[in-house]
């Protein structure tokens, strides 16, 4: 509340939006459901849920533990499932959903834009990425094979995060020149030794894509890079003396020179990883910047200085520093350009499920 001029009040509330619909994907179902829900409730919408296919008994279980907090109304969280996408279409089409809640491709975000535009409902939109992360010479403080070592370890863990099927997984690596070398060898090794098994395994280090058919996509791209690019440094596959009805993938590496590769350009969602050469800051930036998509990256330094000049030059809305896939309930997410609208998490996530009302009044003074 302010007094604009004497006498005359305005007044600033965020209100419901209405209906929102929540299109949950199947990567990480509970989180992603979560921290939709949790805001879109918190601002008193009522809410529709539609979850994937695949993961639709684990949102139906989360669903029905909230039908059993006390005080919360019947009819406010809805679910519907379906295989095909009848459902989902008719959610961001219809006039009565206020509000629309996506995580998923930008090709099905652009969708979804179109669609919606006939209703000109609120969108939040975290779509497609092309993770970067940028290793600096200095990276865990000295240039030595062992901290070499360890920077390729962690970064081959950001890439294989749940099989490399998260958006902010690290896609590509930008490497100083002077380490390019050593890094690939190191990257080569760590991504190999990874323990592709399932999740019964205790020494599992990643774990089956989705489906079959989402292996069968990923396989495919991979394979066409392969042909394609500079060289390949890991030859990923499928691997032998798993359950065969496992989407069993092994992690693949290549090294690239030219950022407008398919392969560079387009998100793979798998455990698939382009290295890359850089020989100054500038060149760095503007690679990793390269991209249609802005959702998240990393920098690898121990000069403080250098992160943050890199951090602020890169088109992203989430940079690491000297970690990568750091995710927090208190920190927005979201993405630039094409990686979507709106933010999720943080304070910021308030506004998607809210509209902004101005009420302004005269009370005049007293004379």
């Amino acid at each position: 509340m302010l007094e604009v001029e004497p006498g005359v009040i305005s007044t600033m509330l965020r209100e419901p939006a209405g209906v929102a619909a929540l299109i949950i994907p199947w990567n990480a179902p509970a989180v992603l459901l979560a921290r939709a829900i949790g805001p879109a409730l918190a601002c008193g919408c009522t809410v529709v849920v539609k979850p994937a296919a695949q993961t639709t008994l684990l949102t139906a279980a989360f669903m029905r533990a909230l039908s059993d907090v006390p005080g919360l109304p019947p009819g406010v969280c809805n679910m519907v499932s379906e295989t095909g996408h009848a459902a989902s279409a008719r959610l961001v089409e219809s006039p009565l959903v206020d509000v629309l809640s996506f995580t998923g491709s930008t090709a099905t975000g652009k969708r979804i834009m179109a669609t919606a535009a006939e209703t000109m409902k609120k969108l939040s939109l975290e779509l497609g990425g092309k993770s970067c992360c940028v290793v600096f010479p200095d990276a865990d403080i000295t240039a030595t094979p062992a901290r070499i070592a360890t920077t390729a370890a962690r970064v081959a863990t950001a890439a294989t995060i749940i099989s490399g099927q998260q958006c902010t997984a690290a896609r590509r690596v930008l490497v100083h020149g002077s380490i390019y070398d050593a890094m690939k060898e190191h990257l080569r090794t760590a991504l190999a030794a990874i323990a592709v098994s399932d999740g019964m395994n205790p020494a599992m280090g990643m774990g089956p894509l989705i489906d079959t058919a989402a292996r069968a996509q990923v396989q495919g791209q991979v394979e066409r890079a392969f042909d394609l690019c500079d060289e390949v440094v890991l030859r990923g596959g499928v691997p032998d003396g798993l359950p065969v009805g496992g989407a069993f993938l092994t992690p693949s590496l290549v090294a690239h020179g030219d950022t407008s590769a398919f392969f560079c350009q387009e998100e793979i969602f798998g455990p698939f990883l382009v290295l890359e050469r850089f020989d100054d800051e500038a060149e760095a930036v503007a690679k990793a910047n390269h991209t249609v998509f802005g959702l998240s990256a990393s920098v690898w330094t121990t000069d403080g200085a250098r992160a943050l000049r890199i951090a602020r030059a890169l088109r992203n809305g989430t940079v690491w520093i000297n970690d990568h896939n750091r995710l927090f309930a208190e920190a927005e997410t979201g993405g630039y350009r094409q990686s979507g609208l709106g933010r999720l998490h943080g304070d910021d996530a308030f506004a998607d499920f809210t509209e902004l009302k101005h009420i302004c009044q005269n009370a005049g003074c007293v004379a």
